[in-house]
């Protein structure tokens, strides 16, 4: 079965636009809180919104583990579209929160949504090309995580504290891509092929700690926390560890930005490798490159060029490293089993997502962030490189009928 460009390029677009939203949803509330807190909105403290900001990403890991599963039942479609559906609605509800646990529950039931669009779409994409292109699939979806952060970015210095348009916006948004996933987004012809196999029984979840995955999914259950930890720590907490380390304030706002451009050459650059060499030895090296460069992060340098240069190359190899887990997932596990094991994997590093600003947070503190903000993220990129050893020997194939379901 084949499949033509142009519907291959609206799949495409869609699962980009998709993962794009939560990109923009981080930011938003990021960008939120000073606000709440500056007018006291509803009685927002610290401590209430630190809340909020766990919870939502609580609710992200939540929907990512328990709708992930589902769409290896209902199909990859319906789940998709009713996860931004539901993402969208709680979004635009939120500014009308009458307090601040409310403010919570309806950021919790946006994670629910939210936490589902990004398996799901990087599963969709694998499937909707050949088994060979599926590292750049999941990289080049990935890259509008950090095109939605930039947006929401913009967004937020233009409306400065009318803060309800974020939420108004990505709520919109949201609703827009709605119907265009109804009109333009087909099923997986891999899940459709996987249901016609006499012997596709599903998948439990504990089934992906039998003797056939246990190996691979501890591995990149573990590669994915250390993954997102840094992702989310470095996001979070670089300018201050620049600011720790006797940077200016604008050189370490500015090299937050000079990160975030190299995850996406890296993004775009790992998937194209892997693709040719192989999952595996790319995140290897990707993740062993991330370890040296954080390292190196902790020596003070003075020639500016040399530290834009050391940052943008910590961006390149860091931020990608843990795309090419989900990359390796989808290449591994059979159709039948993708969506769980996808949801699974970005689940746990859902809670990598939580722990990493929060050890961070706790350098900061105690003082000590400098250096021993950068030799801890450089532990985690270390760990992260023996998750991916762990996997060993020649990577599964799909079966017969799956990978005559595939595009050509």
């Amino acid at each position: 079965m084949t499949t033509s460009p142009t519907r291959s390029a609206a799949t495409a677009l869609l699962c980009w636009l998709t993962v794009l939203l939560e990109g923009y949803d981080l930011v938003a509330l990021g960008a939120t809180i000073p606000t709440l807190l500056k007018t006291h909105y509803l009685g927002f403290t610290a401590a209430g919104a630190t809340a909020v900001a766990t919870v939502s990403l609580v609710g992200v890991a939540v929907g990512a583990a328990g709708l992930g599963p589902l769409t290896d039942r209902f199909g990859r479609r319906s789940m998709l579209i009713g996860s931004v559906l539901l993402f969208s609605l709680f979004t635009l509800l939120t500014p009308f929160s009458p307090n601040v646990a409310v403010f919570g529950v309806l950021r919790f039931a946006a994670g629910l949504g939210l936490g589902a669009c990004m398996p799901v779409a990087l599963t969709v994409m694998a499937e909707n090309l050949p088994a060979r292109r599926r590292a750049s699939a999941s990289t080049f979806t990935m890259t509008g995580y950090h095109v939605g952060a930039v947006l929401t970015s913009i967004l937020a210095l233009v409306v400065a504290e009318d803060w309800h348009v974020l939420f108004y916006g990505g709520g919109a948004v949201g609703l827009l891509v709605v119907p265009l996933m109804w009109w333009r987004l087909p099923e997986s012809a891999a899940y459709l092929a996987a249901k016609q196999e006499p012997e596709a029984e599903r998948l439990r979840l504990r089934d992906l700690l039998g003797p056939r995955f246990r190996r691979v999914s501890i591995a990149v259950w573990t590669g994915s926390f250390m993954g997102l930890l840094l992702v989310y720590g470095l996001n979070t907490w670089l300018p201050q560890l620049m600011r720790s380390a006797g940077y200016p304030i604008s050189t370490s706002i500015a090299l937050l930005l000079v990160l975030n451009v190299g995850a996406v050459i890296g993004l775009v650059l790992a998937g194209t490798i892997a693709d040719r060499r192989g999952i595996r030895p790319i995140a290897r090296i990707w993740f062993g490159a991330g370890a040296v460069l954080l390292a190196l992060l902790s020596l003070r340098i003075g020639n500016s060029v040399l530290l834009n240069a050391l940052v943008l190359l910590t961006g390149v190899f860091v931020f990608s490293a843990q795309v090419l887990i989900y990359g390796y997932v989808t290449q591994v596990f059979p159709a039948r089993a993708r969506g769980t094991a996808l949801g699974l994997t970005s689940a746990v590093g859902r809670l990598g997502s939580i722990v990493g600003p929060f050890i961070t947070g706790a350098l900061v503190t105690a003082g000590v962030a400098y250096p021993w903000g950068f030799w801890f993220f450089a532990l985690v990129a270390a760990l992260g490189l023996a998750a991916v050893l762990l996997l060993g020997g020649r990577s599964e194939t799909v079966s017969g009928s799956e990978a005559a379901a595939l595009p050509s």
